[in-house]
């Protein structure tokens, strides 16, 4: 198959995360203004969105408090920096069982919400992107499982088209597109869609190149894709999305170093993207060329 690389591309950060990463580096941002600053800078260094979670800010536990959201989306739209902003909707759909033999009542650590509250947020700040989880999935740990159902996903996916707002396809693995495709079938996204490929996240779609193109290949022509891996592949990724004929996500969501021993800031993993990018004779889009690309709307909180 011959190579068919992005020519302008638009890179992602995604700023914090939800994982347990908050004491392994203090780069990973924890209140609302360490959030807003590390995505501001990430702007500036040439990441056209950025992909906001929000944390406790004390203990830096992943939270969906609206009330953190807002104060996150405000100061960047506050700010002079130019940026597309993309919220997650993943908190609210974990489910982590009592152990093999008594998997129930559920342990410490579940989090469930239903589909209005995992996406209240979004009603409040209105991104011009927010997150779509498109499928359940175990994670790496031995009993939590990240569950999106499929009712759960075409009422959140309703609500989030009516808001205007734009749903990032998060695909963990092929089934998700699978599902994905039924869901803009069915109406309830729409078409063209968004998509994030997520590769090497325990246990979704490994981290290989055959897998990656399998996904690439699921993914309809006319929709935009990014994707990403993780650790130090994350960079590795960055030239395999842009040859394979997407876009990509780096960030301290997803890889806290910029070389062994070395921590990173979420600008600096960005200012390598870019080099990678550019290297290969490319063009880095800005915010503004990808809101005409992907039909977003800027607006100020409602």
């Amino acid at each position: 198959m011959p190579l068919s690389p992005t020519r302008e591309v638009f890179i992602t950060c995604a700023v914090t995360g939800s994982g347990a990463t908050q004491d392994r580096s203090p780069y990973v941002p924890r209140s609302p203004a360490q959030i807003a600053a590390s995505a501001i800078d990430a702007a500036r260094a040439g990441a056209a969105i950025v992909h906001c979670h929000v944390r406790d800010p004390e203990s830096g536990a992943p939270s969906r408090d609206p009330r953190l959201y807002r104060e996150v989306t405000d100061r960047i739209r506050e700010s002079e920096v130019d940026v597309v902003l993309n919220l997650t909707t993943g908190m609210g759909g974990d489910i982590v069982f009592g152990g093999v033999e008594s998997p129930l009542p559920v342990a410490k650590g579940t989090d469930m919400a239903g589909a209005s509250e995992r996406v209240a947020h979004i009603a409040e700040c209105r991104p011009e992107i927010c997150t779509l989880d498109c499928g359940t999935m175990n994670f790496a740990e031995a009993d939590y499982v990240m569950t999106n159902t499929p009712g759960m996903l075409r009422a959140m996916g309703r609500a989030i088209t009516e808001l205007g707002v734009v749903p990032e396809i998060e695909a963990f693995d092929t089934g998700h597109l699978w599902l994905a495709k039924a869901l803009v079938e069915e109406g309830v996204l729409a078409s063209p869609a968004l998509v994030q490929l997520c590769m090497g996240v325990p246990w979704g779609a490994p981290n290989d190149l055959n897998t990656l193109m399998a996904m690439v290949n699921a993914v309809p022509p006319d929709w935009t894709w990014s994707a990403f891996s993780l650790g130090r592949d994350q960079m590795p990724y960055v030239a395999a999305a842009v040859l394979a004929g997407g876009h990509v996500r780096v960030g301290l969501e997803d890889n806290l170093m910029l070389a062994r021993g070395r921590l990173a800031t979420n600008a600096q993993l960005v200012e390598r993207a870019v080099g990678i990018v550019e290297g290969m004779g490319c063009t880095i889009m800005g915010p503004q060329a990808v809101r005409e690309k992907l039909g977003l709307t800027k607006r100020a909180p409602a």
